[in-house]
């Protein structure tokens, strides 16, 4: 019952935000985000931690900053989920703009692994993607299996194709081989016999090996996926 209830409430606030101006939707996250900066929470205590092991050497005003600016981020991007869920297809072709260095008119291109991170907009990209060419996207299943299944649904609706990634790596390798360049993110901890430490900004972080065993078996070039955002007027680049 208490699924249910939340999946419902879940669902009408994001329509709700679909139909509203991006410009408003994105500022109303931006001012959440810097509210809920403001209170105290172990999110903020972890992020300001973060910053000082990456970038030693700031003021605490710097330091705060940076914080309060990836807060207004983080809140924006899950308010965005209802224009990216709930939108129609020609909204989320302007907001995004795509720019690369392959040829994104190739028909049969060669096997491809897109690295990704797991940065604010990561979902709309490949949701971006999947509306110009087939694309295949890993994703982690939620103890919410209402939400689960609404956000697989929603994140594939252009025609990306949803991969658990509890998957065996034979049906990645497959997709790879079908001319579906695969989105992995590899900036995770998963045990120590799927992860490796490596610096990060001189520090020590998880990231997972999977990407360069899926490369090999897959015979698949890799090419990072980055997301930026614009100024809200523009949208996501």
């Amino acid at each position: 019952m208490g699924q249910q209830v939340s999946h419902l409430l879940i669902v009408a606030l994001l329509r709700s935000l679909s139909i509203l101006p991006y410009q408003l939707v994105a500022r109303l996250g931006s001012a959440l985000g810097a509210v809920l900066y403001a209170l105290p929470s172990r999110r903020k205590h972890i992020v300001l931690v973060n910053l000082r092991l990456c970038f030693p050497g700031k003021t605490r005003g710097e330091y705060d900053e940076l914080a309060r600016e990836h807060f207004r981020h983080v809140i924006r991007s899950y308010l965005e989920r209802g224009i990216q869920w709930f939108g129609s297809a020609q909204t989320i072709r302007n907001l995004v703009q795509i720019e690369s260095a392959l040829d994104l008119q190739d028909k049969n291109p060669p096997p491809t692994i897109f690295l990704g991170f797991h940065f604010v907009g990561i979902e709309i990209g490949c949701m971006r993607y999947s509306l110009q060419l087939p694309v295949a996207a890993l994703y982690t299943h939620m103890s919410n299996t209402r939400l689960c299944d609404l956000a697989r649904r929603q994140r594939g609706r252009f025609g990306a194709e949803m991969i658990e990634r509890s998957t065996s790596a034979r049906k990645i390798v497959r997709f790879l081989h079908e001319g579906k360049p695969v989105m992995l993110a590899a900036d995770m901890d998963h045990g120590i016999d799927n992860s490796v430490f490596v610096p990060f900004f001189g520090v020590p972080a998880c990231t997972l090996t999977s990407v360069l065993r899926l490369a090999r078996l897959g015979h698949a070039r890799v090419v990072p996926f980055l997301r930026k955002y614009c100024r809200i007027s523009k949208g996501i680049g």
